[in-house]
């Protein structure tokens, strides 16, 4: 089985002095810049080279891969050397919202996420990355498609309403009124016609399909405007990769495994058992994804100790 197959990373340096100044207008609280939650959504430490180099080193049969960001560019590319990373590229937010130009800039990952399929020359089938998700070891193709079909990961769950004890103590309008991530994809099997449960899936690649979302949002307009009219997330909003996995699911035009085959690692929480899982559970032959969250939020020591890692694993032979 061979076909092309890209890799596609969303990427902010939410500290860059004109991205503050461009994000400030939108805020009706500026507060907000200083809470956690709202800033690990934007920081970063440069953590996508580590992502890259895990594509290029254990994913040869990628093609092309394409960072998107708003008119950014990571260090490690700006300052490559010559006749390194010739197949990595920069895309620009203008460039894929093309019609729906009009509701930029954006400040949330799901507008982005559901535009990728625009990127120009783009092929059929590619697999979406977050900046903190990276390939532990060798991959082949049908890691991530069978047959063209993708291999998608996850696990069934009910919805949120329908689970006993939300519907004996009730479903506070408070915890429905945060766009979580959960919620978010519980919002995509809605959209994809599901009523009472959702196929949920973690931090790793994500195998896609770009005629998924075009026939969907030919048919479907007013979604696709919806989700990407927000500047910041809302509950109204539904992750794109949820949907497409819904979609491919309701079609049965996928094949579902229940195993995520990742290790999965929350900045310095429990650093001595994160310690212990990149020197020894990053070993285990099942294991092929790594997903490191909120680097930007930890001390410096520990920072010091996830970066020396990423290097000396993901260093490239040039």
């Amino acid at each position: 089985m061979s076909f092309p197959i890209d890799a596609v990373i969303t990427w902010v340096d939410g500290k860059d002095e004109q991205h503050q100044q461009k994000i400030l207008p939108y805020l009706k609280n500026k507060g907000v810049t200083t809470n956690k939650e709202f800033r690990t959504r934007l920081d970063q430490v440069e953590e996508i080279k580590y992502s890259v180099n895990s594509i290029l080193k254990y994913a040869k049969f990628i093609r092309n891969i394409y960072i998107v960001t708003d008119n950014q560019v990571p260090n490690f590319i700006k300052y490559k050397e010559e006749g390194t990373y010739d197949n990595v590229f920069i895309v620009d937010h203008k460039d894929i919202f093309k019609e729906d130009k009009k509701y930029l800039p954006v400040f949330s990952n799901r507008p982005i996420e559901t535009k990728l399929y625009n990127i120009p020359d783009l092929a059929e089938h590619f697999l979406y990355f977050n900046d903190d998700m990276f390939l532990l070891k060798e991959t082949k193709i049908t890691d991530f498609f069978i047959d063209g079909k993708p291999l998608i990961r996850g696990k069934w769950l009910k919805f949120e309403e329908e689970k006993l004890h939300k519907k004996i103590f009730s479903y506070s309008e408070e915890s429905k009124a945060k766009p979580k991530h959960k919620r978010a994809q519980q919002k995509a099997a809605e959209v994809a016609g599901f009523e009472k449960r959702f196929f949920r899936f973690q931090h790793i690649p994500a195998p896609l399909r770009k005629s998924t979302f075009q026939t969907f949002f030919k048919e479907n307009r007013e979604a696709e405007i919806e989700n990407v009219k927000y500047k910041f997330r809302s509950v109204a909003q539904f992750t794109p990769q949820g949907l497409a996995n819904h979609i491919e699911i309701k079609n049965k035009t996928c094949v579902l495994k229940d195993d995520y085959q990742l290790i999965y690692i929350h900045k310095d929480k429990y650093f001595v058992w994160s310690k212990y899982k990149l020197r020894v559970k990053v070993n285990n032959p099942n294991k092929l994804f790594l997903n490191l969250q909120s680097l930007d939020q930890c001390p410096e020591d520990k920072l010091t100790f996830f970066l020396n890692w990423l290097e000396d694993k993901y260093r490239l032979d040039y």
